[in-house]
């Protein structure tokens, strides 16, 4: 297991705590999740060469546009 720190502001941790406490989780939990659902999500798209982002981090957390929604 790899252990990663991350700041996040006052704001950023109630929201989480928010998003926590309706999903029954705590907030380290709330944080895995989405941590996890990203590299899922990220796994599953298509190809990464095509993307004009030069920070790998930025790419794995950062949604791409999948087409028109109607």
């Amino acid at each position: 297991m790899t252990k990663i720190i991350i700041n996040i502001d006052e704001q950023e941790e109630k929201i989480l705590n928010k998003r926590a406490k309706k999903n029954l989780l705590t907030l380290k939990e709330q944080v895995e999740d989405i941590v996890r659902r990203s590299c899922i999500t990220f796994s599953n798209s298509p190809s990464t060469a095509t993307s004009k982002c030069d920070d790998a981090l930025v790419d794995i957390f950062s949604r791409q546009k999948k087409g028109k929604r109607g």
